[in-house]
């Protein structure tokens, strides 16, 4: 016979696992609002069976219930939902951060329009066309002096909101790499904790919980992938690199880089190998930074740089009313002291470099002229050295627009005089220093003799930098380059704002004097507006001005565009998640009632075995 106290114990199983389901569908409704917090459910299985061998199975069954027990309380996640997320929401905060950014680049290109540099350098274009109508009016010679105060003006308050955008962006990738860091840590953290509750047999679904939060929070910050390698040992990489292994975590450290304006790289901390993030809000923002707004710096630096020097060459030519003449409308600050351009760049204190921004040739060259010449002109280039050839039946203007066209960091064009100069424009790499030419070389003759650049042709006869008095290699005239970020400190000669009849507009004549009426090289530099100028890619300042601006804003619409993608994508990803994990209130208070039902079910048939059992011990025989 099965034994009498068997119901009670049916009974009290019952009642326990209907209170953990209530107590379950409560902790559920208490954490509707927690972040990352997935709905749990109990898993609830028949009790093992007993089975009465004594028993003959065709008079009683072999195996009798014990009614029911808890398995496990598990947590309702879908693990290929959540990678997807994660994969998804790096591209999505990637884009937020270069909308955000480019919101305000646009700003500061979008200025007023009676204060922006292109107004200004309109103004005072136009000073200059009203100076060679009326070279002898003073206040013709005022106005150019002032606009031009204004102009260089906006083109270093230009460079200050570039610069102020770069060091805010740098704040923010220190910001970042302390997140990720701290991220880190705690994932390795729990992992041990899971670790642990696993080992007892538990389910820690809490702390699964906190960690895919973690994680997901992360993938905001990088690129990062993770995976469980068993069932013990949880992984995130960033980019192919191990950032947390089980309870081992890493991180990154902070490192000044002098070569892109003192702000930080970002390194491992423990191999001090420069980490390449590619996604992410701190990819964004490293690329941002480095990419981006150097870019617009250096193509402002370019700029200013080529505008300067066109206007000075001019000017150096021209004489003012008060028979001055030589002098630099806009200040030039040389990168060196050194006359030869000798730069100690290691910083040994031995001269080690040779800091040249222009090469001007010593023969005069006609564009039309064919060079009759054969060889390969080997420049300096983004990724190391490039060679441009060129050919007998090529003439001046096909070499010079060979030598433009090229991927090199050497420009080219005719002056004033129709001499050759070759200019060096701002490098890609950050290595590298802007505005200083590296390597000039060529096989023939072109450089060697024909232009009156190089001393000799061949790689004997090569100019490089690498080197002190490089010059030597040169019968050209050079100019030593630049101070860093010359938009920054443009500006107007002290010597001509003091005196506004140094402003030159005409040209000496035979006897080295100013001529009254001559506004020959007023004409001039206003001509310079729409002649061919080597500045990158584009040919006239206003074609610069065309292309930043188009450039800036497609780049800024192609981030807004991506953002509303990728917030899409998201959107309809955490809806399903939400649909699979959140919490429903609703659904939760009808389990609750359907829980509290069985409970009063289980306890109400506890009575009646109770009742059955009284019936038994105290009533039968009486």
């Amino acid at each position: 016979m099965a034994n009498a106290f068997a119901g009670i114990e049916i009974g009290k199983r019952s009642i326990m696992t209907h209170s953990q389901q209530i107590q379950t569908a409560g902790h559920n409704i208490s954490n509707a609002d927690t972040e990352g917090y997935s709905r749990q459910r109990v898993q609830v299985k028949t009790f093992d069976p007993l089975y009465r061998p004594d028993l003959s199975r065709a008079g009683t069954p072999g195996q009798i219930g014990q009614g029911t027990s808890i398995e496990s309380i598990t947590r309702l996640r879908d693990e290929m939902l959540d990678q997807r997320i994660v994969a998804q929401n790096n591209q999505e905060s990637y884009w937020g951060t270069r909308e955000k950014y480019y919101v305000m680049i646009e700003q500061i290109y979008n200025e007023p329009h009676d204060i922006s540099v292109r107004t200004n350098m309109d103004k005072f274009w136009q000073s200059w066309q009203e100076l060679s109508m009326y070279p002898e009016n003073k206040a013709a010679r005022q106005a150019v002096v002032t606009r031009g105060e204004s102009l260089t003006e906006s083109i270093s308050q230009r460079f200050k909101s570039l610069s102020g955008i770069g060091t805010l962006i740098n704040s923010d990738i220190e910001a970042n790499v302390k997140q990720i860091n701290d991220y880190a840590k705690q994932i390795a953290e729990i992992n041990s904790e899971i670790v642990r509750s696993k080992a007892m047999g538990d389910n820690p679904n809490d702390l699964l919980d906190r960690r895919d939060v973690l994680v997901e929070k992360l993938s905001g910050l990088a690129n990062i992938t993770s995976d469980q390698r068993d069932s013990d040992e949880f992984m995130v990489h960033i980019d192919g690199q191990v950032l947390v292994q089980g309870n081992v975590h890493r991180g990154f450290e902070l490192v000044s880089n002098v070569d892109n304006n003192g702000y930080d790289t970002v390194v491992w901390n423990d191999t001090k190998i420069v980490a390449n993030i590619s996604g992410g809000s701190l990819g964004a923002l490293i690329e941002l930074r480095d990419v981006d707004v150097r870019n617009e710096t250096q193509s402002l630096n370019t700029m200013a740089m080529n505008f300067a020097d066109l206007v000075n060459d001019v000017h150096r030519a021209g004489i003012g009313a008060n028979n001055v003449s030589g002098l630099d409308f806009f200040t030039q600050h040389p990168f060196v002291t050194d006359v030869n351009g000798n730069y100690d760049r290691n910083g040994d204190g031995v001269e080690d470099s040779s800091y040249v921004f222009r090469f001007t040739g010593s023969n005069s060259l006609n564009l039309q002229d064919k060079v009759g010449l054969e060889g390969v002109m080997t420049l300096s280039g983004k990724n190391g050295n490039i060679q441009v050839p060129y050919h007998s039946t090529d003439t001046v203007d096909d070499v010079i627009k060979r030598i433009n066209d090229s991927d090199g960091e050497v420009k080219a064009y005719l002056d004033r005089n129709n001499r050759l100069v070759l200019k060096a424009t701002t490098a890609s790499g950050m290595e590298n220093p802007d505005f200083v030419i590296r390597h000039v070389e060529d096989s023939g003759l072109f450089l060697a003799g024909y232009s009156g650049i190089l001393r000799s042709s061949g790689v004997d006869g090569a100019y490089d930098f690498a080197t002190a008095n490089a010059v030597n290699s040169l019968v050209a005239e050079y100019s030593v380059a630049p101070v860093n970020n010359p938009a920054e400190y443009i500006a107007v000669n002290e010597n001509i704002k003091n005196d506004v009849l140094s402003v030159a507009a005409a040209f000496p004549d035979s006897r080295g004097k100013s001529v009254l009426g001559d506004g020959r090289a007023a004409v001039e530099i206003a001509s310079i507006r729409n002649t061919d100028v080597m500045i990158g890619y584009s040919r006239t300042f206003d074609d610069y001005f065309a292309d930043s601006v188009t450039n800036v804003g497609l780049k800024g619409e192609q981030a807004e565009n991506m953002l509303l993608s990728q917030n899409s994508i998201m959107n309809d990803l955490r809806g399903l998640r939400d649909s699979i994990s959140g919490v429903n209130i609703d659904e939760e208070l009808a389990d609750i009632i359907k829980f509290q039902h069985g409970y009063n079910a289980a306890a109400r048939f506890v009575t009646v075995i109770d009742e059955m059992l009284d019936t038994v011990i105290n009533r039968l025989g009486v």
